[in-house]
């Protein structure tokens, strides 16, 4: 399927961290006045992230519509006060996917909801790599001495039309597939129907969003398994290869497949300064050894691997040759891994806006110049035998892992 057209008109707010995402959220949806739409795959109600479900929760009271969807691996249950305060105020919420009697060994429970999407009113969307969940806090891990680095874009504009729609498409689904398992048929239907027939909020003429006004050209782009398998993956490579000056990436799970990494090392030959912001912390053994085979072909074409290791790098995001007419970015929840390139529901916002870009690059300049340290290739290649096992180890538990689901990378 065709990529979706960058349209102009947008207005972009980049937003760092859950401090500043979610009073940009709370904020809006204390003044909703219709409809409140929000998809995550963690939703802990924790420090901040019970701020945001008061504030879902008070919506719902004054007569907004909310609708709530987490992933059921991310979010596998709310707690019995919140489900009772939920329901108590009409908010609406459902659990995709719950695991189940025999849980991840299906692989077809691999394929998650992953993307971090809320629209208010029609009016405002918010995309990125944020979970609902508290800065300095990590379920697993507890408190953190610093805050998770991550990024989401607060948006006005037309793809704000095309996350609505993206978020009521899927919920009127598996509303119509739970009332199918109930047997409740006439409801499914009407379920059903709803899909095809989505009520988009009337956008007030005075908010002054109504109007082209934006600079950035911006689309919101989708992964799902059903129309766009590939499309973040397409839209990586050709910005990739397109760049001409610089090209900056921070992502918290990386492990790109073959097009990507050869992507990259072309750019890199060409004569494109490449730097790459990872995680740096210990935080999964997959997700931290399955990566580093990868790294050496990386480090010998010459690209700049740095290691962020304060706090937990969560962060999916990339600037394209920031100080061009034709900078581009992108802002969003989907990893450079196989589990967001082939299975998961992803979505990211992609722009090109130069200063939306020169914003980003700075703060991911910053964060590898004061909280990075650059991987050394001789280094690297002369870690320790016990290390370069793991490593591949992980790496080739992924590949099997892949080879079950029938996929290729």
């Amino acid at each position: 399927m065709a990529m979706p057209a960058l349209l102009p008109g947008h207005h972009l707010q980049l937003l760092q961290g859950g401090v500043e995402l979610f009073g940009a959220m709370i904020e809006s949806i204390a003044s909703a006045k219709h409809e409140v739409l929000l998809e995550t795959y963690i939703f802990d109600f924790f420090g901040t992230g019970s701020q945001v479900a008061a504030a879902l929760e008070q919506a719902a009271r004054r007569g907004v519509t909310v609708r709530l969807m987490v992933d059921g691996v991310g979010t596998p249950q709310f707690p019995l006060e919140w489900r009772q305060r939920f329901d108590g105020a009409g908010v609406q919420w459902h659990l995709f996917a719950p695991l189940g009697r025999f849980g991840l060994l299906l692989p077809s429970r691999w394929r998650r909801l992953h993307r971090k999407l809320c629209v208010v009113d029609g009016r405002t969307a918010f995309c990125g790599g944020i979970n609902v969940l508290d800065d300095f806090h990590d379920p697993q891990y507890g408190a953190l001495e610093a805050p998770r680095f991550d990024f989401a874009v607060r948006v006005h504009g037309p793809l704000v039309r095309a996350a609505h729609d993206v978020i009521s498409q899927l919920w009127w689904r598996t509303q119509a597939l739970r009332k199918m398992r109930d047997r409740e048929l006439a409801a499914a239907w009407e379920s059903a129907r709803r899909v095809g027939k989505l009520h988009f909020p009337d956008v007030d003429p005075d908010s002054g969003l109504t109007a082209n006004k934006g600079l950035a050209r911006a689309a919101l782009v989708l992964r799902d398994n059903i129309q766009h398998r590939r499309t973040i993956e397409r839209s990586y490579l050709k910005a990739i290869g397109a760049a001409h000056h610089d090209i900056v990436i921070a992502n918290a799970y990386f492990l790109p497949g073959g097009k990507l990494r050869r992507a990259l090392i072309h750019a890199a030959r060409r004569g494109v300064q490449v730097r790459v912001l990872l995680q740096g912390r210990y935080e999964y053994f997959m997700a931290y050894h399955a990566a580093r085979p990868v790294y050496g072909s990386l480090l010998a074409a010459g690209i700049e691997l740095h290691e962020y290791a304060p706090s937990f790098l969560h962060a999916k995001v990339a600037v394209i040759d920031a100080d061009s007419r034709q900078a581009w970015a992108t802002v969003g929840s989907s990893n450079l891994d196989p589990l967001s390139l082939l299975l998961a529901r992803e979505a990211n916002v992609m722009a090109v806006d130069a200063e939306f870009a020169r914003n980003l690059k700075a703060r991911l300049e910053s964060a590898m110049r004061t909280q990075g340290r650059r991987l050394d290739p001789t280094l690297y290649a002369q870690r320790r035998w016990s290390s370069r096992a793991l490593d591949w180890l992980a790496y080739g538990l992924m590949r099997f892992a892949l080879a079950l689901t029938g996929k290729r990378y």
